[in-house]
């Protein structure tokens, strides 16, 4: 009889998607409110998108079961 499998993380397959090369994109944090307060310049660096860091990649792997 098999183990049970392990279940992905719905959360994170909803906010992480992997790239053709084996990596992880992400979109910034601080971008949903009290924008008045931050410069123009750095909202227009919190639009795109990013890669995950070297040292969550593996755990965010395992929690999207990949």
């Amino acid at each position: 009889m098999a183990k049970t499998k392990m279940k992905s993380h719905r959360g994170a397959c909803k906010r992480l998607r992997p790239t053709g090369s084996g990596k992880v994109k992400r979109n910034k944090a601080y971008k949903s409110h009290k924008l008045t307060s931050k410069t123009p310049r750095r909202k227009r660096g919190l639009r795109k998108a990013t890669t995950l860091s070297s040292a969550d990649l593996k755990r965010m792997l395992r929690s999207m079961a990949k």
